[in-house]
């Protein structure tokens, strides 16, 4: 009746929702429907009489079963199958785990949460910015501590503990004003740092990130376990059954644009070939 009314008003003249699909199973106890053997049963009428059953076959709708049946009834196995779910657990891990099917997660929340993103885009560019100018006065700070260490390391081998008092006072003052802007940054931040992510939720946050720059730990289950990952199942109309997704390429930390470089250091010494010869 569900099922009826969800999907019937949509569909041309006569046609049902039982013709979209060649077999419908319900009841299928997820997490055991993937990893055990469970008993199959034809429902037969309306009213939901069952009869037992060993195989499937095309055009029914069953209780119970498995996705071993589901392989057998389909002469396809692994990754001929493509496998939709909504759950990261119970659909997509599973699924990829014991039948090493291929997953596609449905996630409603991506499709607020792009529209959350490009709303704070200006709060997250004007963050980004003050955690940049932070750690660039830190930088500093610790190239003047470690200068600061060497001034009384050698300064030890003398007859007095400092051979210049003057350097070392300029070398405390600068740091002290380093400091002080770290803390006027810090005062900038800590509220931005709060707001970040309001605009999709304004207790959580954004549901792909842990924090500012790190992922969620849905994200990292998602990239572990599914494939691909939409809002809906319709964004697939736009490709055929052929279309093969490519992941996008994952930047690491040594991927950089040298552009900003080409400036400082000749270009033959950028294009020089390193030990291997590349």
């Amino acid at each position: 009746v569900m099922m009826a009314q969800v999907i019937d008003r949509f569909l041309p003249l006569g046609m049902t929702w039982r013709d979209l699909f060649d077999v419908s199973i319900v009841s299928a106890r997820k997490p055991a429907f993937f990893s055990q053997s469970m008993p199959l049963y034809e429902i037969v009428t309306e009213d939901g009489m069952m009869r037992e059953k060993f195989r499937m076959k095309e055009g029914r709708i069953y209780s119970g079963g498995s996705a071993a049946m589901v392989e057998k009834l389909f002469k396809c196995e692994s990754d001929d199958v493509m496998y939709i779910g909504d759950h990261i657990f119970t659909d997509v891990n599973l699924a990829k785990a014991n039948m090493r099917w291929r997953t596609a997660l449905i996630v409603r929340e991506i499709e607020e949460e792009v529209v959350a993103m490009d709303r704070g885009r200006l709060h997250t560019q004007e963050l980004h910015g003050l955690i940049k100018k932070k750690e660039k006065c830190g930088n500093i700070l610790n190239h003047i501590r470690t200068e600061l260490d060497r001034h009384r390391s050698n300064g030890r081998h003398q007859d007095n503990l400092f051979a210049d008092q003057e350097k070392e006072q300029q070398l405390y003052n600068t740091m002290g004003r380093l400091l002080s802007t770290m803390v006027e940054y810090d005062n900038q931040i800590a509220p931005m740092l709060y707001q970040e992510g309001s605009h999709f939720n304004v207790y959580w946050g954004y549901i792909s990130r842990g924090g500012f720059d790190d992922k969620s730990h849905l994200m990292r289950q998602i990239e572990k376990y599914a494939d691909v990952y939409t809002s809906r199942v319709s964004n697939f109309l736009r490709y055929t059954p052929y279309m093969y997704f490519r992941g996008s390429k994952q930047s690491l930390a040594h991927h950089r644009n040298l552009d900003k470089y080409r400036k400082e250091l000749p270009l033959e010494q950028l294009m020089e070939p390193n030990e291997y010869g590349e």
